[in-house]
């Protein structure tokens, strides 16, 4: 080989080492401009909340915007292809929940499916719900509740925020361990639910407590029970579903964010280790504590093999409930 052929090589090769070492210049640079995040439900809701709370230190500690759009809508299927159709630059994210596992079963022919066109950035938190139902049901406790509803199958109505979220899933899973039948009203978001429920116009609903808990204390709902598999520290005299009347259920609220498929692992994890060094910090413990939600701290790769463990949980008791969709 000629010295000047060897010279050439010797700098490819050191220019390829490099290259391993410095990371590439749209992770170093990243973000230039604003950076969107889809919410796929309605405003007020768990995803709505903490979505808008991560984009304010995320604005504050990558020296860009970081926007909220609501897009809900068809259990937030609306919202999330959106997501999937975008350029995958790291400008457009998605938050999303354990509603989106369950679609992967229970709505099979969506117009994307999660694990193929988006990739995991970082879970961000979860908390338990809590079955809560309008003054004006006579059920005081949840054996109450259940005789009632057997006594009058498909009398009772219970409200969700949508087909497949977790308020939906919880009540199913609900009904078919307790061998009752109560009507789903599904509503494109939490707080139409939410409000109704106050309002008397349905009787019941499972919600988050981060949510639902003023209103208990308040006193313009009765809880029945929380579906953790202990007690929630903000409502530690409600007992859960399982120690009430329904032994083995267990039924959680979690949100996190994805990118669409494509965008580049650099900026996923940066956007991964500033995500965990938010909810890591200790205001954010203190207040999320006080709230019932729980940080959960992942890799990208963590939080990828617990979408699928979810999407395979979900299946099964999609399949085993016999759950369908509302034509």
């Amino acid at each position: 080989m000629s010295f000047c052929k060897s010279v050439i090589v010797t700098f490819g090769v050191a220019v390829a080492a490099l290259a391993t070492l410095v990371p590439p210049a749209s992770a170093q640079d990243y973000p230039t401009h604003a950076v969107r995040i889809i919410v796929p439900f309605a405003a007020g809701g768990p995803a709505d909340v903490y979505a808008r709370e991560l984009a304010q230190y995320l604005s504050q500690s990558l020296k860009q915007p970081f926007v909220v759009e609501d897009q809900p809508g068809a259990g937030s299927i609306i919202g999330t292809a959106n997501a999937a159709k975008a350029a995958p630059d790291g400008y457009t994210l998605l938050a999303m929940s354990n509603t989106h596992t369950t679609n992967e079963s229970l709505v099979p022919h969506k117009p994307y499916a999660l694990m193929r066109d988006f990739v995991p950035v970082a879970p961000i938190n979860s908390s338990d719900l809590v079955m809560v139902v309008h003054p004006s049901v006579p059920a005081k406790t949840l054996k109450e509740l259940i005789a009632l509803a057997k006594s009058e199958p498909g009398k009772l109505n219970y409200a969700s925020s949508g087909t497949g979220t977790p308020y939906h899933m919880a009540g199913e899973l609900f009904k078919s361990m307790s061998g009752t039948d109560i009507q789903h009203v599904p509503y494109r978001g939490s707080s139409g639910a939410r409000n109704d429920v106050l309002g008397g116009q349905v009787q019941m609903m499972f919600d988050a407590i981060t949510t639902m808990a003023p209103n208990v204390k308040a006193g313009q709902v009765r809880a029945l029970a929380t579906t953790g598999t202990k007690r929630s520290t903000v409502l530690p005299d409600v007992p859960t579903v399982a120690e009430a009347g329904v032994p083995g259920y267990e039924a959680t609220i979690w949100v996190g964010i994805m990118a669409p498929k494509g965008t580049p692992q650099a900026i996923v994890d940066r956007l991964n280790a500033e995500i965990n060094k938010a909810i890591d910090r200790p205001e954010v413990r203190k207040m999320w504590a006080e709230q019932g939600a729980v940080p959960m701290a992942m890799t990208p790769a963590e939080f990828g093999a617990y979408l699928e463990k979810d999407i395979a949980k979900w299946a099964n008791v999609v399949k085993t409930a016999n759950i369908k969709i509302e034509q």
